[in-house]
């Protein structure tokens, strides 16, 4: 696993991710053995959903009823037990998309399974019999019992997941902070319609890891969430064999020739907020100067900071720079012979200088998410 780590530098739940490629969940579809026939060309495969207490498993019968698919069972852990025996030995991390009402449901579970796996959320859901049970979006529009639900897992000691459909509350920006604060550690949004402009706002306004949702079939449209906040993107009805290979592939020759799987667009073009990594000195009236205020750094403040950030690091470099170091240089995609002439007279590769920058990118989340 060392190599895959090497390559996109992902962990969950203290395991290497082989691929920013997942399964999502899909119900009375995505179990056990339709992950591991896809094991192949995913990194992550989140199994469900699963309904965990009476109402939801009584409200899984009625849909079974109507004709949907839907996980049946009288428990849910020996259920669960059985699914998660079918993966034993295999390099995925599986998460469970778990549709509970009650915080006591959801720890029920994470009793049963400790920190084997992610425990995934599902406020996804929007059949009107499960949200009269009180799960799915229903927890979406009653936010004080979906943050009551992540703080009794968190309390639990394990990795939370939450699953959202794009749009269904007044503002996503919003939803992420809060979602933020309750303790959950990754956000699966399924941007419907939205596209990536709202994963960028999503993106520029919480640390979460992020799981990108919603026909994501080609890899043109995976790299349109990687470069605007995605860590990850996940498929459902078309996570075939022949698209799950096409993208792991592309994904992994794009990583081991840039360096940076899911670098940002530059700000100027549209990036998110850890395009920063590639401002330059703030000079002149440009994208920058309205993230700085948006995020409460001065421009005294960025400029200490990021040459703080590369001391001891090969970005300090580039005396013949436009602003005397690789500190603020663009994206190695933008032709710069400055910038090219420091990294070859140094000794190190674009690719070298693109990790540099991803370091330098983690370092302002954490400034402006963390320190602050």
């Amino acid at each position: 696993m060392s190599e895959q780590y090497e390559r996109f530098e992902l962990l969950i739940n203290d395991q290497v991710v082989k691929t920013p490629v997942a399964l999502a969940s899909m119900a009375g579809m995505v179990d056990g053995a339709y992950a591991a026939a896809r094991a192949a060309h995913v990194g992550v495969a989140f199994l469900g959903g699963f309904s965990i207490d009476k109402p939801t498993m009584e409200a899984s019968e009625r849909l079974v009823a109507q004709g949907r698919a839907e996980f049946i069972y009288l428990d849910p852990v020996e259920a669960l037990t059985e699914e998660l025996e079918l993966l034993e030995g295999s390099d995925l991390v599986i998460g469970l998309n778990l549709r509970g009402s009650t915080p006591e449901a959801f720890t029920r579970i994470a009793e049963a399974f400790g920190t084997r796996v992610i425990y995934e959320v599902d406020a996804h859901c929007r059949q009107p019999e499960m949200m009269e049970a009180g799960a799915g979006q229903y927890l979406l529009e009653h936010p004080d019992k979906l943050d009551a639900i992540i703080r009794a897992l968190k309390s639990a000691g394990v990795v939370v997941s939450v699953k959202i459909r794009a749009g269904v509350v007044l503002d996503d920006r919003v939803l992420a902070k809060r979602l933020w604060k309750a303790g959950a550690d990754i956000l699966h949004v399924d941007l419907m319609d939205y596209g990536y402009s709202k994963l960028r706002q999503i993106r520029n306004s919480c640390p979460l890891m992020l799981i990108a949702n919603n026909s994501i079939t080609s890899f043109d449209r995976m790299r349109d969430m990687f470069t605007h906040g995605a860590d990850l993107v996940s498929l459902a009805r078309q996570a075939d064999e022949r698209t799950l290979a096409g993208l792991d592939a592309a994904i992994t020759r794009y990583a081991d020739e840039e360096g940076w799987y899911n670098s940002p667009k530059q700000l100027c073009r549209g990036g998110d907020i850890r395009a920063l990594t590639f401002c330059c000195m703030p000079v002149k009236d440009c994208p920058l100067l309205p993230m700085l205020e948006k995020i409460g750094m001065t421009r005294d403040d960025y400029r200490q900071f990021k040459e703080q950030a590369v001391e001891k690091t090969p970005l300090k470099e580039g005396e013949h720079t436009c602003f005397g170091s690789l500190a603020w240089c663009c994206k190695s995609s933008s032709p710069c012979m400055f910038r090219d002439m420091t990294i070859q007279q140094f000794g190190f590769t674009k690719k070298d200088y693109m990790r540099y920058k991803h370091r330098l990118a983690d370092r302002i989340m954490d400034r402006v998410f963390h320190e602050e």
